[in-house]
């Protein structure tokens, strides 16, 4: 029903603007991914699976009050995706990330730049100016 998904919605949209949000909502929809997966089968529902979490990361939701606000709350979190330290779960977070990134970067291309390119890249252009 109508009300459900958009109390659903609601529900995850709140879960993922607070603190850790991402990675508790990342959690909660991969669990059990990868876990006995061995196969061309259980790949790909991996890849579909991530591929649909990163769609839902790069979605401003309805109750946030603007798309910069938004970004500025997620993308820090998206980063820190990329330095989970269990093996098999980084896979799937870096996955999740990258793909959530480049959608980021197609849909809101200076918001990106803004909030995951240039934190993503400082390492870099420090070393380079130097």
């Amino acid at each position: 029903p109508a009300w459900l998904r958009r109390l659903c919605g609601q529900l995850l949209s709140e879960r993922l603007m607070r603190p850790s949000g991402v990675q508790a909502v990342v959690r909660g929809i991969m669990e059990g991914t990868g876990a006995g997966g061995a196969g061309v089968e259980a790949a790909a529902a991996d890849w579909r699976k991530c591929d649909a979490v990163a769609k839902i990361l790069a979605s401003c939701p309805q109750q946030c009050l603007s798309l910069e606000d938004y970004y500025s709350l997620v993308c820090p979190q998206i980063l820190d995706l990329l330095h989970i330290q269990d093996k098999l779960t980084a896979r799937q977070f870096q996955r999740v990330a990258t793909t959530t990134l480049l959608t980021m970067a197609k849909e809101h291309p200076q918001l990106a730049e803004k909030h995951l390119l240039q934190p993503l890249l400082a390492p870099l252009l420090r070393c380079s100016e130097t």
